[in-house]
């Protein structure tokens, strides 16, 4: 299979699916974030080394079973594809990448490949497109443009998009401290304007909207 195919589901419609190396981690990524990681495993040194040089793409996933470094960790269900916004080496055998959220995908099937590096073939969800931010959600910016300008651009990159509500969700629940199992649920919501409600809800029971 390559990269990326069209298959034919149960009920007709096409299906855009990848074959791409998935990374486990104890992080969310999320659409249009950035994600700084650092590589020593092998495994993933040579992922990193392969999708720099064809210029494709790799998942990540957060954890649900196992852990980060040794044996393949079980990923939960819905990922993010991920591209090398930026990388160094200034330590040999130590890759500093810079990671691109992408599209979400669910993940169909995996395999263990080469090295136990964890293969998939993924389902590419559908992207909502531009959905427009409701006026009463507008309370949620003025500390969205806070964390903003505190972060600054190197970790929340422009174009900034406040009259997008999905954008505003996902920027929001990328930086909130909550748990990584709370961010997976709001990853895998596919209504942005659902995942807005939920966070405002949470910041106001925490007195922290104006």
């Amino acid at each position: 299979m390559g990269w990326f195919d069209f298959v034919r589901s149960p009920g007709g419609t096409s299906v855009e699916t990848l074959r791409l190396p998935l990374f486990p981690l104890n992080t969310v990524l999320f659409p249009g974030g950035l994600q700084p990681l650092k590589i020593f495993e092998q495994r993933y040194l040579d992922m990193a080394a392969a999708c720099l040089k064809e210029n494709t793409p790799f998942g990540i996933c957060l954890i649900d079973k196992g852990g980060e470094v040794g044996e393949t960790a079980v990923p939960h269900g819905v990922g993010t594809l991920a591209t090398i916004a930026s990388w160094e080496m200034e330590q040999l055998g130590i890759l500093m990448i810079t990671a691109r959220g992408g599209r979400r995908f669910r993940i169909i099937d995996t395999k263990l490949g080469p090295a136990n590096l964890l293969e998939g073939t993924v389902e590419l969800l559908p992207e909502t497109g531009h959905t427009a931010l409701p006026q009463e959600r507008e309370r949620l910016l003025p500390l969205l443009q806070r964390i903003v300008g505190d972060l600054g651009p190197e970790r929340i990159p422009e174009p900034h998009r406040y009259d997008d509500a999905e954008w505003v969700g996902y920027r929001i629940t990328e930086v909130l401290p909550i748990q990584n199992l709370a961010k997976q649920k709001l990853l895998e919501l596919d209504d942005p304007l659902a995942r807005l409600e939920i966070l405002e809800k949470y910041l106001s029971q925490r007195k922290l909207l104006g």
